[in-house]
């Protein structure tokens, strides 16, 4: 929000230095980000009188001038032709610096002496354009520092509001606080409204269909306006805020925005259709053109103001180009509103459009205060463009709204800050912020809150207040007391923080990613609109419109991640994520909330060096890592299967992790198209995991094994079976084996092709036999052995080579 002093001057007797006033206001918590001095440091911008005007005698575009600036006679050359001789205008002088850091110095152009600069007001930066020089009124005394003769030496500050102060975007807001904590009142501006057009009822009509949108609407009429260039000081206090000056009309509209914090929209009443308005929601794609140009696409929760036919305003942030203020406007009927700030805020948001009158709305205006605003504008544009005001004023209010009454306690307010006020300096703090105050009871206030304080809901709101008017200087310093204690890690905090380390001690790295994704996330990861991960949860006020949804698999992130550095030339990647998914429940307001621990992988399996063997990497290192996590947690009785793949996975290339019938997760190259969506041309390799399901799946502790002292006997086994058997029932089958002496299996070698039928394959497993307590005997491997290939013969069908 920007002010000037003095403006704020015009509302509040205020005599502190600008400095001062800026401390007082950053205290208030208004902070005070930018003071700037106009006309500060430009004393040497005098008011000076062109006595003669030449042709300069080597350049047909410029003139050689003799200025007089009451002390002394110089030569000036200028480029400007708006001016005569004769006339009072503004001399930059030697020595003098304009904004922009330009200092003026003595020159020679095109051979002629130049001792200054003649300024327009675009170059002294009270206007965005100027058509030449200033050209001031004949009383200006010769000499005077311009600024002084103007009367426009002020001071700007820049405040830095939060989103909860919306009372003070505004000059009578934050007048009401220099008002407050300086005990004085606050003048608002006398409203005598002329009322001398015919009657508004028999001129206009206002119909509002969508009442929990827009509460309260309020409208004037003014005819016989004549548009016109604003005067100096209206176009003066709109620059120094940052806003262009237009026509009087719409500049006083802009001024009262500033002025009251409220605000408003003139129509050009001859293009309002069938002379009503009607305030309803926008039709489903309805095209609008806002005030910019711009065609907007509108949906159903769009709020518009329409006439007898169509659209002419996107209500609370911008009007139509079919009924704006232009050239040949004469009939004006103004708008001040309410808008649900939820709804703008919204509407705003989708559209891209950011407006003074948006960022208003949005944060809540007064809604008793509508008619204090329109009153205000309708007295300046009449006065300003010689129109005449109907007689009443249109007001659609079918649910007024009731100021809210706060109870507080005078205990619980000195409990909180640890000052020692009584309670008539409590209630004198809150009458003077302009709340209506009561004790029912001592020691017990009953405020009842403006409605302009949108922000005030509860005690402690009320407690903030009163801390805030009396000084925080003034609240006492001292350490708070707490007792320190610190727990012990959970044991699933523990092994949460084992298997990150498992997971980085292989060379794996941590990503953090957002918990919401693109909807069109799981289109890319090839989930079908079926599939419950395909219905995440979406955000009511997103980011963004890509960050929109809850993400329901880490995949999405993870392959972000991969995208961007691979884009860096980062070719390999080993990265992992360990972190909450969203599940929709059935039946059930919120999600369940899982713990997955994901990982991707793509590249090559070493770094490059000269002793290194290049190898990519592939299915059985995602593999391997999966079982140095189900290691790690003592998970007994895993198995693998290809079965009831998630899409996202090259068929023939993954597999589910399973513990008996409980599947705890998955893993396995993903599938082409999947990396053709991301644009990525390299395999990836995914696992996934769900940590909660691991640890149900938990056996003991996984303590270690004695290694026996005894030497351990290998017996190989060679067989033919059908190519589609999974190699892991071999391995199930032989440690199915109920034999204390069995100690392990492995597979050493799978061969198909040559001599082996094309629907079979040949597979070479390696058993261990050993005892803790002895050396086994050559026939007591035997017929362990036996059993294993009897075993083997009986439910696998499997031949021996």
């Amino acid at each position: 929000m920007i002010v000037t002093y003095n403006w704020l001057k015009e509302f509040v007797d205020c005599d502190l230095p600008a400095a001062e006033l800026s401390h007082l206001l950053t205290m208030l918590g208004l902070e005070v980000e930018r003071m700037e001095e106009l006309g500060g440091g430009m004393d040497d911008v005098v008011v000076a009188q062109v006595l003669e005007k030449n042709q300069h005698p080597n350049a047909d575009k410029l003139s050689l001038c003799k200025v007089d600036n009451g002390k002394e006679i110089l030569n000036v050359v200028c480029g400007a032709q708006n001016f005569k001789a004769g006339d009072k205008v503004a001399l930059a002088q030697i020595g003098a610096t304009l904004p922009g850091d330009f200092k003026i110095k003595r020159s020679k152009i095109r051979g002629e002496e130049s001792c200054g600069m003649l300024c327009s007001e675009k170059e002294l930066a009270l206007s965005l354009e100027s058509a030449g020089i200033m050209i001031l009124p004949e009383a200006f005394k010769l000499g005077t520092p311009l600024f002084d003769a103007l009367g426009t030496k002020d001071t700007v500050f820049e405040i830095g509001l939060t989103p909860n102060r919306a009372d003070c975007l505004s000059v009578v807001g934050i007048a009401r606080e220099i008002a407050a904590k300086l005990g004085k009142k606050v003048h608002y501006p006398g409203l005598e409204v002329a009322e001398t057009g015919a009657p508004i009822d028999t001129i206009a009509k206002v119909t509002i269909e969508a009442p929990e949108l827009c509460p309260r609407y309020t409208a004037r009429h003014i005819t016989g306006c004549t548009l016109a260039p604003s005067p100096a000081w209206l176009a003066n206090r709109l620059q120094a805020a940052g806003i262009r000056s237009i026509n009087n009309v719409v500049d006083v509209t802009n001024y009262v925005l500033l002025e009251y914090g409220h605000p408003l929209h003139a129509f050009d009443f001859t293009l309002v259709a069938g002379g009503k308005i009607v305030v309803a929601a926008a039709g489903e794609g309805e095209k609008f053109v806002t005030l910019d140009g711009q065609e907007r696409i509108l949906t159903a929760s769009d709020l518009t103001i329409r006439d007898g036919e169509k659209g002419v305003a996107l209500a609370g942030i911008m009007g139509g180009g079919n009924s704006e203020i232009g050239e040949g406007t004469t009939e004006v009927l103004l708008e001040s509103a309410y808008f649900n700030p939820s709804a703008i805020r919204k509407t705003s948001k989708r559209l891209g459009i950011h407006t003074e009158s948006s960022h208003r709305f949005e944060r809540g205006t007064d809604v008793a205060g509508l008619t204090r605003a329109l009153n205000r504008a309708a007295q300046l544009i009449a006065e300003l463009s010689g129109g005449k005001i109907a007689k009443g004023i249109i007001d659609v209010y079918p649910h007024p709204v009731e100021p809210r009454v706060i109870k507080a306690r005078l205990a619980r307010i000195n409990a909180v800050s640890g000052l020692s006020l009584n309670a008539a300096e409590v209630q004198d703090i809150l009458e003077r912020l302009e709340f209506e105050v009561k004790q029912p009871e001592p020691g017990v206030f009953q405020v009842r809150v403006p409605l302009f304080r949108v922000d005030l809901e509860r005690e402690i709101d009320l407690v903030e207040e009163v801390v805030r008017l009396n000084g925080f200087e003034k609240v006492p310093a001292t350490l708070p007391q707490a007792s320190v204690f610190s727990d012990l890690p959970s044991d699933f905090q523990r092994l949460a923080a084992r298997v990150k380390d498992l997971l980085v001690s292989q060379g794996l790295s941590e990503v953090i990613n957002y918990s919401f994704v693109a909807p069109a996330s799981c289109e890319k990861i090839l989930l079908s609109a079926d599939d419950v991960r395909s219905n995440g949860m979406v955000l009511l006020n997103p980011i963004s419109d890509e960050l929109s949804v809850m993400r329901t698999t880490m995949l999405p992130g993870l392959l972000d991640t991969a995208v961007k550095n691979i884009s860096f030339r980062t070719l390999n990647l080993r990265i992992f994520e360990m972190r909450r998914i969203y599940l929709p429940a059935p039946g059930k307001e919120l999600p369940e909330e899982p713990l997955y621990v994901s990982a991707l992988l793509t590249g090559s399996r070493d770094l490059e060096g000269w002793n290194q063997q290049k190898g990519e990497i592939d299915f059985f290192d995602v593999k391997g890592i999966a079982e140095n996590i189900l290691g790690e947690l003592s998970i007994p009785n895993v198995s693998f299967s290809a079965e009831s793949l998630d899409p996202y996975y090259h068929p023939g290339k993954a597999c589910r992790i399973l513990c008996g019938n409980k599947v705890l997760g998955s893993l396995g190259e993903l599938h082409p198209t999947v990396q053709e969506n991301y644009g990525i041309g390299t395999p990836l390799y995914y696992l996934e995991l769900n940590f909660e399901a691991l640890l149900a799946s938990r056996k003991g502790k996984g303590a270690a094994q004695v290694p026996s002292r005894f030497p351990s006997t290998f017996r190989d086994i060679a067989m033919l079976l059908p190519k589609e058997l999974p190699v892991a029932d071999v391995l199930y089958c032989v440690k199915g084996v109920k034999a204390p002496e069995l100690e392990g299996v492995e597979v050493f070698d799978v061969y198909t092709g040559g001599n082996i039928s094309a629907a079979e394959k040949s597979v070479a497993i390696r058993v261990r036999y050993g005892s803790k307590e002895r050396t086994l005997t050559d026939d007591e491997v035997t017929r362990l052995h036996q059993r294993v290939t009897d075993a083997l013969t009986k439910k696998l069908n499997v031949s021996f080579r």
